[in-house]
């Protein structure tokens, strides 16, 4: 390729995307590969004012500050398409931890497909791979609500959501054709896959 390979993982709560990046960074690394790992809340420059939205959207729901959320988080994208994803070596493989797809799990009124159109106009960077990491509700919400910070946001937090936002994740999975990962085994057999896929990405 001419460019970064450019690969998302994305899923709801619990899912264990940060720990199957981490694996599969290290296996890459260890084939030599040049790995890039990038966050987007992380490298997000308006992250503040867009969490503040956010805030506000889940003291007050209603569509239209859904989507405001929508239009801000699209804008975030595409300024870290055009000033970050630009910036990465063209021989590197870049593995960013939830991109627009994540989008499907946590929007509660906006159809998917309203949001995917609208990263689009806004120019966002499509994914050469889109990897759904998802598992039983039962057991990522068991996860998440396990770990030391708890749920860690403010958009789920009742159970029967986290039910809802992971078969609206899996249905968008299999609308749009990305890879399901089903990471409820071991960490080993779901980084022995996003790896293949990768490799296959790779040629």
């Amino acid at each position: 390729m001419n460019r970064p390979l450019f690969v998302s993982l994305d899923g709801p709560k619990g899912t264990g995307k940060t720990t199957l990046l981490e694996a599969v960074t290290q296996v890459l690394r260890a084939g030599n590969q040049k790995v890039i790992r990038l966050c987007e809340r992380k490298s997000d420059p308006f992250r503040g004012e867009t969490m503040a939205l956010v805030n506000t959207l889940a003291r007050n729901p209603s569509r239209d500050l859904e989507w405001a959320v929508c239009q801000r988080l699209a804008d975030s994208r595409s300024w870290i398409s055009h000033n970050v994803l630009t910036k990465q070596p063209l021989d590197s493989i870049i593995l960013i931890d939830r991109w627009y797809p994540s989008d499907a799990a946590f929007r509660q009124t906006i159809p998917f497909a309203e949001i995917l159109q609208l990263n689009i106009d806004r120019g966002v960077r499509v994914p050469d791979l889109h990897v759904g990491v998802v598992t039983d509700p039962d057991i990522s919400w068991a996860r998440a609500t396990a770990r030391s910070r708890g749920l860690g946001g403010t958009v789920i937090q009742k159970h029967p959501a986290h039910v809802a936002c992971t078969e609206m994740f899996e249905h968008a999975i299999k609308e749009h054709g990305w890879v399901l990962c089903r990471n409820e085994g071991t960490i080993e057999d779901a980084t022995r896959q996003v790896v293949s896929e990768i490799y296959k990405m790779l040629g």
